[in-house]
């Protein structure tokens, strides 16, 4: 899609490969659009248009004359350059044209009360979130707000919080640009956050749901405690309700300004949202994490009956709390009572915090006590062994927060502060949802540490694409990556393969692509990582910079130009991505490869007659495996085994969607796309036990594993040589094998 300068787009014009455009949040929403989700509509003001405004302004310059000086730990000075650097972004003149073509989207839309959110190119991106950094502005209404709007969204890519985050990550702060998404506001009855998976323990069967009454902002910055709501995910049957006291809401008048409105006592009292539409909103949950094949977290609001989703985002947290402490024995009474956050266990003294200007009172081994906490209070709770708040539920700033750093965390104990005295030696039980006076002896049962690693014949592996991930997984109890997508590395380079060829820097692809794959076979070595090469369908190579000169539209691009296909038509771009494997096998050999949606046994011939002359041969140390998906690879199953290949890795989705003719992706069919059909289940055996009898390696990496449990027994009753699934259904496949091959060996 990125043909130029492109300053304005709506929603549907992009899609979740378009973050170097539009900012995570951007991509999200032209996603949710393009997928059928409930989203209110609007257009998105580009990064493009952001850094055409700090060129044509001449800030660039300016603010790195500004920040050259800054010391992020000293937060006085933070605090006065950010204010500097913010005062010059909102005083520059925006260029005419741009502040034309802002208005007249404004119009085309309708007009009315808008959301003007910030959306900077590296938010939302998997583990690299904490939410909030920029200006959100709300009830905006006239063209001339609207425009102002947008530039002090761009200004607040320079909050003290954003400024800090990006040097603590090793972001450079130009490297890193700011969209602006426009839209209509959603007047919320009722609002709430959805997370599909435990974000406290990283329990994948369960979703999570928090409701407030009124509009969103509370619920997230902790104002008040919402109701809390959780799903069995397979079942969509609600498990468990907590229904919290709310004295107050947040609405908007008939100025446009949000104030708080007092709630009668039976209003106080009341569930937020009904049943149904607790499993409305779940269903939905379901439908997003399938979709992007990753848990979600998810904002959402009720409006005249209707539920809309304003924004998804990636849990950062998965994985990480796989350690934390489940079970424990603490005998003591409790001082503070409050929800469960973010779990473990951690002592310290207590450092009461206000106001954000005091964060410097809190040292490395305190334990922060504050009201609430914003993003402002990010630095010091980097520094703090654990947090207590008096307000928010699990998905308020505190817990959101303390799952990314992994530390305990008890919100909405409603009098931590007026309780607890600064200096006062605690303990957090963030597991329990309890604070103890006093430095507390407790004993401990982990349900991921053991005293003896599992070990299986069956390889656990794990399906990655975000680089953002990979530290995290490659610490967990798995056996290598069985499949690593390039199709997240290729959205994060931006520009056609074949585009940057005719520019002739094909070179500049090879470097950038060698480095994210480095990223992962470096993390994993010696393990083995095997990648799959490019599976960009016709209609998302458009997508990215010069890709409307090399990709035709497509009737139906799932069955189009994919996979082997290209790489025996358009060697020269295939090349590209041999030598930047080739490059990262210099240092790192245990990176494999994977041959996606190969249709014919001569496809999988001419590609592995064009890696060897390309000086990637299979060898004891080089294998090269293909992904089985079409149909035609269980028929011929022998053929394209005898052609040399060292395994096959069964892709799920795929061979599922083609098996019973079912468009995976269908909302209509969705109950009749089941990996468990008997069809399915035959050609799944076939497969395993022809690898079987053929000695060659067999593993699947689709989705099923990581949905049927009762699927990977199967698997492992009929030999396959390993399982790969999703990082938050590694400890749970781990165990089901054991089990599995326990029983076997019996």
């Amino acid at each position: 899609m990125r043909t130029g300068v492109k300053t304005i787009v709506w929603f549907n014009e992009v899609t979740k490969k378009d973050i170097p455009l539009v900012g995570g949040k951007g991509a999200n929403l032209g996603e949710m659009t393009n997928a059928g989700i409930p989203v209110p509509p609007g257009f998105i003001v580009t990064a493009d248009a952001y850094y055409q405004f700090l060129k044509e302004a001449g800030l660039t310059g300016k603010i790195r004359h500004l920040l050259a000086p800054l010391d992020t730990n000293d937060s006085k000075q933070l605090q006065d350059i950010s204010a500097k650097v913010k005062d010059l972004i909102v005083k520059a003149k925006m260029p005419p044209d741009l502040a034309e073509e802002i208005r007249k989207h404004y119009v085309k839309m309708g007009k009315g009360l808008v959301a003007v959110r910030s959306s900077a190119t590296a938010e939302d991106l998997p583990d690299a979130s904490f939410a909030g950094q920029q200006a959100t502005f709300l009830n905006v209404d006239g063209e001339k707000e609207v425009v102002i709007a947008v530039q002090k969204c761009w200004a607040s890519l320079f909050e003290a919080r954003a400024i800090f985050y990006r040097v603590e990550n090793k972001f450079e702060h130009f490297k890193v640009g700011i969209a602006v998404p426009v839209q209509r506001m959603v007047q919320s009855e009722t609002s709430g956050v959805m997370f599909t998976i435990d974000p406290t323990t990283s329990d994948a069967s369960k979703i999570i749901i928090e409701a407030v009454l009124g509009l969103g902002e509370m619920i997230v910055s902790g104002d008040v405690t919402p109701d809390h709501y959780v799903v069995d995910k397979k079942s969509l049957k609600i498990t468990h309700k907590e229904v919290k006291k709310q004295e107050w809401q947040l609405v908007k008048n008939k100025a446009g300004e949000n104030v708080k409105v007092n709630l009668t006592k039976k209003e106080q009292a009341k569930q937020k949202i009904t049943d149904d539409d607790i499993l409305f909103i779940a269903k939905i949950g379901k439908r997003l994490e399938k979709h992007y094949a990753h848990p979600q977290d998810v904002e959402w609001a009720k409006e005249d009956n209707s539920i809309f989703i304003v924004q998804t985002r990636p849990v950062t947290t998965v994985g990480k709390m796989a350690a934390a402490v489940i079970k424990h024995e603490i005998k003591e009474t409790p001082i503070l009572v409050g929800s469960s956050a973010s779990p473990g266990i951690a002592s310290g003294p207590v450092k009461l915090v206000a106001h954000p200007s005091q964060i410097d009172k809190v040292l490395k081994g305190d334990i922060l006590v504050a009201e609430m906490t914003t993003p402002d209070f990010v630095p010091a709770m980097k520094r703090a062994v654990a947090i207590v708040t008096d307000r928010g539920g699990r998905t308020a700033h505190a817990a959101i927060v303390s799952r990314e750093l992994g530390i305990p965390c008890v919100v909405g104990t409603e009098k931590a502060m007026s309780t607890l005295k600064d200096g006062q030696v605690i303990t957090v039980d963030g597991s329990g949802g309890k604070v103890y006076d006093g430095k507390i002896e407790f004993t401990v049962e982990k349900k991921v540490q053991r005293t003896k690693k599992l070990v299986t014949k069956t390889k656990l592996l794990v399906n990655l694409a975000q680089p953002e991930l990979v530290e995290r997984i490659a610490a967990l109890d798995v056996d290598g990556i069985g499949l690593l997508r390039a199709e997240f590395m290729a959205a994060q380079i931006g520009e056609h393969p074949s585009y940057m060829l005719s520019q002739k820097r094909g070179k500049e692809y090879i470097d950038k692509l060698a480095e994210g794959l480095t990223t992962f076979a470096k993390a994993f070595y010696p393990r083995q990582v095997v990648y799959r090469t490019n599976d960009f369908k016709t209609n998302e190579y458009r997508t990215l910079k010069g890709g409307e000169k090399y990709e035709s539209l497509e009737e139906n691009p799932m069955l189009g130009y994919r996979g082997a296909s290209r790489y025996i038509t358009d060697i020269e771009t295939f090349k590209l991505e041999l030598e930047a494997i080739k490059k990262v096998r210099k240092k790192y050999d245990n990176l494999w490869v994977m041959i996606p949606f190969v249709r014919t046994v001569s496809e999988l011939a001419k590609t592995i007659e064009i890696m060897k002359a390309e000086g990637l041969k299979r060898s004891p140390k080089f294998k090269i495996w293909m992904m089985a998906e079409v149909p035609s690879n269980v028929i011929l199953l022998e053929k394209f085994l005898a052609l040399g290949i060292d395994g096959v890795s069964i892709g799920s989705n795929d061979l599922t969607q083609l098996t019973l003719g079912v468009d995976r992706d269908n909302e209509k069919l969705a109950a009749l796309f089941d990996e468990r059909d008997e069809a399915v289940m035959l050609s799944l055996e076939k497969i395993v036990r022809g690898c079987a009898k053929a000695g060659v390696t067999c593993s699947i990496c689709g989705q099923a594993p990581s949905v049927y449990p009762e699927l990977t027994k199967k698997l492992v009753e009929w030999g396959i040589t390993s399982v790969s699934v999703s990082p938050d259904m590694i400890d749970q496949t781990r165990e089901i094998i054991a089990n599995v091959e326990a029983r076997l060996k019996k």
